[in-house]
């Protein structure tokens, strides 16, 4: 049986990554701390990308908002858009009809130097962003699932105008990380550096219109651009792997009061915040041995957070794939494996006996 720090340095010497960190936790209750253990680049900032998206999630239950809430209650710019009536819980399940994604930062590229992106304006254009097949008012159970930046990027702005947050970033920080006692472990780029910490950060991709190596700032586009050392719903958040151990815990803590967020929705395995297993098995990101409940999320630079409630097991592999080119695809294959590899030491250190060991 491999260790977490085995799965991170096979990662490593494989190619797939330059830098890799691993780990498990078993055995989270409401009343009971998990065992866990990481390995590899454990004191490495990573780029968690749409790892965010279910502490974005996470923040909308934490600071109670309703589900049902149309997205121009709380964001003033979606009103007059498609998006204006759409429910908050659509947005987060993939379900408002919007694209996947519109080049918002596109300003920052064919513009002058020092050309910045008009915020109210690429907030709009999300907003109106519907597809060709998703017109007029949400049907009640939303349109045909297509995962969507866009929906994250519009209800984690909503999010931050709710609680009087700068962004996303600080929303799902003040509600999710600091309660965990993750400052200094994960959060973004702004709050980070206000706690005095500068890294180390995974490198992501060399980018020659953002001046080379991406380094200490978020590698998704329309963060940067939107958000800059900020933080949106669909990305920007850093962390360590034992900063992103300890959310997944949480998440399996309190997963009763999350069933809105997880519950199975028609069309396709896209959660609220999360994705369930692909079928069939074997076809499935998350491996073979997490059980069919099993929810999780994969992140664009190369990073990945899974829970299988009913083994109590959370696995979290957070790589920099993505360095120095997204071109770069080996993580696809290296995923299932090194997901299998440290849910069996999970299992069989306080997982239940019967699952994968």
């Amino acid at each position: 049986m491999m260790t977490a720090s085995q799965v991170a340095a096979r990662i490593v010497a494989d190619g797939v990554a330059p830098a890799c960190a691993a780990g498990w936790a078993a055995g989270a209750t409401a009343t009971r701390s998990p065992g866990r253990d990481a390995g590899g680049d454990t004191d490495v900032l990573f780029d968690l990308a749409s790892v965010t998206k279910p502490m974005t999630a996470l923040a909308f239950v934490r600071a109670n908002i309703d589900p049902a809430t149309p997205l121009g209650d709380l964001l003033p710019e979606a009103r007059g858009t498609a998006s204006e009536r759409a429910p908050v819980e659509m947005l987060l399940a993939h379900r408002a009809g919007l694209d996947a994604h519109r080049t918002l930062y596109e300003p920052l590229v064919s513009g002058p130097p020092g050309a910045r992106v008009d915020v109210t304006a690429a907030l709009r254009e999300a907003a109106n962003a519907r597809r060709a097949d998703a017109q007029g008012p949400p049907p009640p159970a939303g349109f045909a699932p297509i995962y969507s930046d866009l929906g994250y990027l519009l209800a984690g702005e909503g999010l931050a105008r709710a609680v009087g947050a700068r962004d996303a970033g600080e929303a799902i920080g003040r509600l999710v990380l600091d309660p965990l006692g993750l400052a200094g472990r994960a959060g973004t780029v702004r709050d980070l550096e206000a706690q005095g910490v500068v890294g180390p950060f995974a490198p992501t991709e060399t980018v020659g219109w953002r001046g080379g190596p991406v380094v200490g700032a978020v590698h998704d586009e329309n963060a940067w651009a939107l958000t800059g050392k900020g933080g949106s719903g669909h990305a920007g958040i850093f962390g360590t792997v034992d900063a992103v151990l300890t959310f997944g815990a949480a998440v399996l803590r309190e997963i009763e009061d999350l069933q809105w967020l997880i519950r199975e929705r028609p069309g396709g395995t896209l959660r609220a915040g999360f994705d369930g297993k692909s079928p069939p098995p074997e076809a499935s990101s998350a491996g073979t041995l997490m059980g069919p409940r099993a929810i999780g999320h994969l992140g664009f630079t190369g990073t990945s957070l899974w829970l299988d409630p009913d083994a109590g097991v959370v696995v979290v592999l957070l790589t920099n794939r993505v360095c120095p080119t997204r071109a770069h695809i080996a993580i696809r294959g290296a995923r299932p494996w090194a997901h299998d590899a440290l849910f069996r030491i999970a299992a069989s250190q306080g997982g239940r006996p019967d699952t994968g060991t």
